[in-house]
């Protein structure tokens, strides 16, 4: 018999690797959101080469905090929010779960912002119509789409990141160059210098992507009614970690390998020809127009549009996640929107009051750095408590993780405590 016919847990063979990328290959490609092009454009602009290195640093960091996250959700039927609530103080809970809404609303103003701003630079129009048009397509799509459906729509999405090895196949890359900054790290005592590191790791390293994929892998297994909480069934233990394994594996490599040669692009075209102030992706594409021609402004452009209509529904989906689960309420996408009222009402207002960000005199952008301290400040404990949870077997059973993988998860802590406290020295000092 075949054993891969016969698993639940895998599938059949031959739509294996399609079946396989789900949660982590979404989550990955959600972290490349507007927000984060600007940032990697900023490094790219203003450091050239020099920090790509940080790329290959982050990139096992990322990779087994998200594994976590996805067996944490896959193991306990539950997702982080929902463990939390079961195992820690309430205070706790509900600080982490607000200072989450606030950092994910405000990111999702400035991403709606940068689409808005995208589509104008290519077609012109009025950007607050644009705004509004996006918001209410993300939750449009996340209300009335079954969850089944709407994974298909994201992972259809995530081919809007291919815009970015476009921009780097059309322009001249010193690849010499560009092999040295990423195999040789190199270090200064420039304050900027380590603001952008920080910066780095506070986009690729982010709350909202641990609440999304614990929360999506228990969307799969609701969908897929052969599948159990492994805690309950660690007969599926090995093939179900196997595939969140490869799904994140995959998945932080593309976000990676993304951000890298958007990093690239920045680097090989804005500083080369001396621009080297980027706070914007709207400013990235039109500085890029007159030094990489109109063909790689067009691309970059397009794919801001793409990554973030991803992105929001993840930034807006993790919110209502970490919400509904602090408060008990029923969520899901797999549900009818009258079955998860409240869920559903999160997602929506979280995206409304994004949305409305950008009709007030608030910057958006410049809300950003607050949003990255909020996210770094939330990261630290949250990722703590995640490592302490694999370890214990009242939580996760049988499946508790290695201790190889509990040392590189606490490893990741430290490096975003560290990069929380580069961020609050910033702000006050």
């Amino acid at each position: 018999m075949d054993t891969k016919q016969s698993d639940p847990v895998v599938g059949p063979s031959k739509p294996r690797l399609l079946g396989v990328l789900g949660p982590g290959l979404i989550t990955g490609a959600s972290d490349d959101d507007p927000s984060g092009i600007a940032t990697y454009s900023q490094t790219g602009a203003q450091f050239g080469f020099a920090l790509t290195w940080t790329m290959l640093f982050s990139y096992p960091l990322m990779s087994v905090v998200q594994e976590i996250s996805g067996r944490i959700g896959r193991t306990t039927g539950r997702g982080i929010a929902g463990n939390m609530r079961l195992y820690y103080p309430n205070w706790l809970l509900q600080s982490v779960v607000t200072l989450l809404l606030v950092a994910n609303t405000i990111n999702i103003g400035a991403d709606l912002g940068a689409m808005a701003d995208a589509l104008r630079l290519i077609v012109g129009g009025p950007l607050l119509v644009y705004v509004v048009l996006f918001g209410a397509v993300s939750v449009v799509l996340q209300v009335f789409l079954k969850y089944s459906r709407y994974v298909s729509v994201l992972k259809w999405l995530t081919l809007s990141l291919f815009a970015y090895f476009g921009t780097a196949m059309v322009v001249h890359v010193p690849w010499n160059e560009v092999a040295k900054g990423l195999f040789i790290p190199t270090f200064t005592s420039d304050a900027q210098f380590w603001t952008a590191v920080v910066a780095i790791f506070g986009t690729t390293i982010s709350p909202y992507l641990f609440f999304w994929q614990a929360s999506q892998e228990v969307e799969d297994m609701k969908a897929k009614p052969e599948r159990d909480p492994l805690k309950g069934a660690p007969e599926q233990a090995q093939g179900a970690i196997d595939r969140i394994r490869l799904d994140t594996y995959v998945g932080m490599a593309f976000s990676n390998i993304v951000a890298l040669a958007i990093m690239i692009t920045a680097g090989a075209t804005l500083h080369a020809n001396g621009v080297t102030d980027i706070e914007t992706t709207s400013q990235a594409a039109e500085a890029l127009k007159p030094v990489a021609g109109s063909f790689a402004f067009f691309i970059f452009a397009l794919g801001v549009i793409g990554t973030g209509l991803l992105a929001i529904p993840v930034l807006a989906g993790s919110a209502g996640y970490a919400l509904g689960e602090s408060r008990k309420w029923p969520t899901g996408l797999e549900r009818e929107p009258l079955e998860a009222k409240a869920f559903y009402g999160t997602i929506a207002v979280a995206t409304l009051i994004g949305a409305a960000l950008n009709f007030t005199p608030i910057n958006p952008i410049k809300a950003l750095y607050w949003s990255a301290v909020v996210n770094g400040v939330v990261a630290v404990p949250v990722m703590a408590i995640m490592m302490l949870m694999t370890a214990r077997r009242e939580v996760m059973g049988t499946s508790t993780v290695s201790l190889a993988m509990r040392l590189v998860g606490w490893l990741a802590t430290a490096v975003m405590a560290a990069a929380a406290v580069v961020m609050i020295f910033q702000l006050f000092w």
